[in-house]
């Protein structure tokens, strides 16, 4: 993603930031059969997808070949049937040509969601699988992303990445093919005038992009200056200590920067409309001079209407042209894509059952540690040969300052870690040897930090035991002091969606 979001067009998305270029990543054999084993469970589908691709491309371009029968035999030729003949022929075609795009969109769309499907859930359950330690040293908001927007990135790359090299790969290909069997001259005229267009494209994508990152990098620092004077807190320091008129000038010349270059971006684009026109128009008008001198001169068997299909067929070449030079950045940046959701994928699962875990029929419900070393990371021991003995029936209370390692002893307990050194039993068994899911269920844990699942109460009260009477949840509520008996107010306002307020009762 570029800065800010702001960079687009097809001048501009052919090329990579300094951040992307520094992470560009290593494309290898590996990889690209890693990315298409997500392919493959679609392979009919995606079969389906290539032959309508074709058929469309090649149906959008025989319009154009049809102008020179409808100027040469329908128009100059005087013969009004071939006329609306070839005009309903190219009217057709458009319309076959557009119902099969959209019949390639559908499938398109179809494989792409299906795969993004695929992905979400795999790496859903990929990180339940995961420890606390993978949580607590990694960002939730990176966590969040990879799930959210890197996966549904790859939508794009499939409906749009794949599909631009098929479909202007084709579409250039038959494009001169056609240009080529009706003059070879005029096709290598054109051929020489694509660069003419490509060129100044490109030069005008580099500095817009240029000039438009350097306007996010002046907004952002505006953006930080607001964020800094206009809170309650920077709003306090800057009247206590008199800073007004300073503030207003470092905003002012930020926003000055800002606009300056601004008015550069925005005027590097109209010139480069300028010269894009100019190209587009010397272009048609140079094939006309050498077909008209062809015709005039040297006799050939060039046709006025021959030389308007090659004129209509160079146009047709511009966009797959500079499709195709903008699709190597697309294609980094859809493998970087893939390379970062791999790196999730690819994290091992530090806690996992082991291969003979144990299912007890019955515990005792004793813990007990012994000789149990364990750190977070190596430069910080947190727990140092600490061994005591819980029975059935007792109660224990840990105390210590904070960071001590408190919260650690209850959370080897369920392995949520694992220890390094020692053992910690439950019912006379290593935890490491016991299933998992016995073990957890097995265990109660009161957390200090009060979390609730987005629902109702009920739901949140019964999440742990899902088949709870009303009389346990009753008894639990009571327990744990929050049992309060609600009642229903007459007259409640409906909700912004129009249904009824509803409030759940669990009391007498």
């Amino acid at each position: 993603m570029p800065p800010g979001g702001r960079m687009g067009g097809p001048f501009q998305r052919g090329f990579m930031t300094e951040e992307e270029k520094a992470n560009q990543p290593k494309i290898t054999t590996a990889l690209l059969k890693r990315v298409f084993s997500y392919l493959t469970p679609y392979w009919k589908q995606l079969t389906l997808v290539l032959i309508c691709i074709a058929i469309s491309s090649a149906m959008s371009l025989y319009p154009s070949v049809l102008t020179g029968k409808i100027l040469d035999e329908g128009i100059i030729g005087r013969n009004l049937k071939l006329l609306i003949i070839f005009i309903v022929a190219s009217f057709g075609l458009t319309l076959m040509s557009n119902l099969i795009g959209v019949v390639e969109g559908y499938i398109n769309t179809w494989i792409a969601q299906h795969i993004t499907y695929d992905m979400r859930n795999q790496m859903f359950a990929h990180l339940q699988r995961m420890s606390q330690r993978f949580f607590t040293t990694n960002n939730q908001g990176d966590i969040i992303t990879r799930m959210t927007s890197d996966i549904s990135g790859v939508e794009s790359v499939i409906t749009n990445t794949f599909r631009n090299i098929l479909s202007n790969s084709i579409t250039l290909i038959v494009a001169l093919i056609m240009m080529f069997q009706k003059s070879w001259v005029l096709a290598v005229l054109g051929i020489c005038i694509i660069p003419l267009f490509v060129i100044p494209t490109r030069k005008a994508g580099k500095t817009r992009w240029k000039l438009t990152g350097e306007a996010q990098e002046c907004n952002d620092e505006i953006n930080g200056i607001l964020n800094e004077t206009m809170s309650v807190s920077g709003q306090l320091l800057v009247k206590l200590f008199g800073k007004e008129e300073q503030e207003y000038s470092r905003y002012k010349d930020a926003n000055g920067r800002m606009i300056k270059l601004n008015i550069r971006e925005r005027m590097a684009g109209r010139w480069f409309f300028v010269v894009l026109n100019t190209v587009t128009n010397i272009g048609p008008m140079l094939l006309y001079l050498v077909g008209g001198i062809l015709i005039m001169k040297y006799d050939s068997n060039l046709t006025p209407g021959d030389i308007t299909v090659m004129v209509a067929l160079l146009g047709r070449t511009y966009m797959p042209v500079n499709n195709l030079l903008n699709i190597q950045v697309d294609w980094m940046r859809s493998m970087a894509l893939f390379t970062r959701i791999f790196e999730y994928f690819d994290m091992p699962v530090e806690i996992e059952n082991a291969p003979d875990a144990v299912t007890p029929e019955s515990t005792t419900g004793e813990v007990e540690f012994k000789g149990v070393d364990f750190a977070y990371d190596p430069e910080r021991q947190i727990l140092k040969n600490v061994s005591f003995r819980l029975e059935a029936g007792h109660s224990i209370a840990i105390v210590g300052p904070s960071g001590s390692g408190k919260s650690t002893i209850i959370n080897l307990i369920p392995r949520l870690y694992d220890v390094q050194k020692g053992e910690v039993l439950f019912g006379g068994i290593d935890v490491r040897k016991i299933d998992l899911t016995f073990l957890r269920k097995s265990i109660g844990v009161v957390s200090q930090e009060t979390y609730l699942f987005n629902g109702t109460i009920r739901e949140n009260l019964l999440y742990a035991k899902e088949d709870a009477t009303e009389e346990e949840m009753i008894e639990a509520c009571r327990k744990a002091n929050i049992y309060v008996r609600f009642h229903r107010i007459a007259g409640d306002r409906p909700r912004h969606d129009g249904r009824q307020p509803r409030i759940e009762t669990f009391g007498r």
